[in-house]
């Protein structure tokens, strides 16, 4: 049986440096955006596990300024727990993108892991469709675009 591999995009590098110029509020707005994005993945396989869904509210609370970074770290950990718990590799990965996003809140290096996670739940979900991969690169890289305007 061969197994599938996922291949990145050329853009994650454009992404990355656009990063560096945005400030920190936006990249966990865009990172929480990028999970929420894919989190259907998780969603339609566990209805019942709120895990993932609540770390990203618990970023949203963050940035409404309602939430403690020790909260949403604890938050992170439950979503991050969630993934190790299915073997399911879109729902894993979805998952993991909404523990990475709400991570960002802590260490902003974590925005663009959010964001490859949810590339990953897309290639994953699409059996490595190569399009699906590149055009949710393309959403969050306009996506991210969108933000800095607001800046």
């Amino acid at each position: 049986m061969i197994t599938q591999r996922f291949v990145d995009t050329e853009i994650k590098e454009t992404i990355e440096e656009h990063l560096r110029s945005i400030n920190h509020p936006v990249a966990v707005r865009w990172a929480l955006d990028c999970a929420e994005h894919v989190i259907q993945y998780y969603e339609q396989k566990f209805p019942h596990d709120g895990r993932p869904r609540e770390a990203i509210e618990a970023g949203r609370a963050w940035l409404q300024g309602t939430m403690k970074v020790r909260e949403v770290r604890k938050a992170s950990f439950a979503a991050h727990a969630a993934a190790r718990q299915t073997d399911d590799k879109a729902a894993t990965a979805a998952a993991r993108a909404a523990g990475q996003a709400v991570a960002t809140v802590h260490i902003f290096g974590h925005a663009i892991h959010a964001s490859t996670y949810a590339v990953k739940a897309i290639a994953h979900a699409t059996h490595f469709d190569t399009e699906a991969v590149a055009d949710e690169r393309a959403w969050q890289y306009k996506h991210l675009l969108d933000l800095e305007k607001e800046m």
